[in-house]
């Protein structure tokens, strides 16, 4: 079954889908692991280019200077409460995925999930790596595991989520105030790590605010011409999954296999990751 209702309006409505067999990793894609494909490639990610003012659909001398230089959203925790995430979601020059934080902050772990990234980085590392990303339903059925639903927040040793008041107390009774190397937490009964929490993960579907209750064999999602999302109206963003490091109770109950939001596809984030799956075992 597809989906959870009861908690978000945009993950239903419930629906009873198949999927064909398919492969995928253990865990996100590593910093160590894209280090490699770089290496190997010499790519250079859209965070480390010059921003096109036309993304912004206003004339250039209108856009602050700052924006148009390389660099990516970064979670900044603001000094008193809020409910307003621009309060803490600012665009750092500078920041990619080898510097997570901005040039100033600490150079990425190879051992944590690689963030910072645009859908078309993420679809040039899953080629060189011999995969794709996944679907929807295919990463929603791998994080489920035949689990029950549940809307409680995951307890400390089965996922990285926020422990106290988002965005200004965290208790970090996890044992991270940030993002977790992979593998630290318990696997679900598929053998995977970190399906929910730790870095939201991306899809390869459309996004549209609910399911298409007809959609349900092998489902792809809605079209690019069809897809909507209410926050990004003027993009076609993708599905990312499983919440994120920074979601809390009182904030985001998105800790959860069923949790989706849309992901705009030009843009990285600090809190935000993939997994490889694959039609033939890697």
């Amino acid at each position: 079954m597809m989906g959870q209702e009861g908690v978000y309006a945009e993950e239903g409505p419930l629906r009873d889908t198949r999927v064909d067999t398919f492969w995928i990793d253990p865990h996100e894609v590593t910093n160590r692991q894209f280090a490699a494909f770089v290496e190997a490639t010499e790519y250079v990610t859209v965070a480390e280019k010059p921003v096109d003012p036309a993304v912004f659909g206003v004339p250039a001398d209108q856009i602050p200077t700052d924006l148009l230089h390389p660099g990516s959203a970064v979670f900044t925790p603001p000094d008193r409460p809020s409910n307003r995430y621009t309060d803490w979601w600012k665009y750092v020059p500078g920041a990619y995925w080898r510097k997570p934080y901005g040039p100033s902050g600490p150079d990425a772990q190879g051992n944590q999930p690689v963030v910072h990234l645009a859908w078309e980085d993420m679809v040039a590392y899953a080629n060189w790596a011999g995969g794709r990303i996944p679907t929807e339903a295919e990463w929603e059925y791998a994080g489920n595991a035949n689990a029950e639903p549940y809307t409680e927040q995951p307890d400390s040793e089965s996922a990285n989520s926020w422990q106290g008041l988002f965005p200004i107390v965290n208790e970090e009774t996890d044992g991270f105030k940030g993002i977790a190397p992979v593998g630290c937490f318990r696997p679900n009964a598929n053998g995977l790590h970190d399906m929910v929490g730790n870095v939201w993960e991306v899809t390869q579907d459309f996004y549209n605010p609910g399911h298409n209750p007809e959609d349900t064999d092998n489902p792809r999602g809605p079209g690019a011409d069809t897809a909507h999302d209410p926050y990004n109206p003027s993009l076609a963003t993708r599905v990312m999954k499983g919440g994120s490091y920074l979601c809390a109770p009182n904030y985001c109950q998105r800790y959860r296999p069923a949790s989706r939001q849309g992901r705009d596809p030009g843009m990285g984030a600090s809190n935000v990751g993939f997994r490889v799956a694959y039609d033939e075992a890697p």
